[in-house]
């Protein structure tokens, strides 16, 4: 199963709370956090992440908080992974050395997930925040 991190979903859910949000229009982790019930404490470490991915900007002050640092439209969910998780990949040969699998050498699967991880990695980039947002809950790509 692939899967991705607490971390990731909790920043995909805040990153679509702020894109929904009046454009400069700052809010806080800890109201988004109990918003969706998700931990404060995770929930302000991942905002931090991504902030220095620059893919949020922090706001200080009463009405500090977080705004998305761009447009919606323009930060894919592969941004938001890749600044969370690093590289994205679907099997642990296209992570990292390779070498260390004992059937890397005649591993019949290794180009067919190859073109599995490329497709993958175009629709993540393709998909967007806004297009998050658009999404009705249910609804299946």
């Amino acid at each position: 199963m692939i899967t991705f991190s607490k971390r990731t979903d909790y920043g995909l859910i805040a990153l679509s709370h702020l894109a929904a949000q009046e454009e400069g229009e700052a809010t806080n982790a800890k109201a988004i956090a109990a918003a969706y019930g998700i931990p404060p404490e995770l929930l302000a470490k991942t905002l931090q992440i991504l902030a220095k991915k620059g893919i949020v900007e922090s706001r200080n002050g009463p009405k500090g908080g977080y705004v998305l640092s761009r447009r919606p439209e323009t930060i894919s969910v592969f941004d938001v992974i890749q600044a969370i998780e690093g590289h994205v990949a679907m099997a642990n040969c296209q992570v990292g050395d390779a070498s260390d699998c004992d059937q890397f050498a005649y591993c019949p699967l290794l180009r067919p997930m190859e073109r599995i991880q490329h497709r993958v990695v175009d629709v993540l980039k393709e998909m967007t925040l806004l297009d998050m947002s658009d999404v009705p809950v249910g609804e299946i790509l």
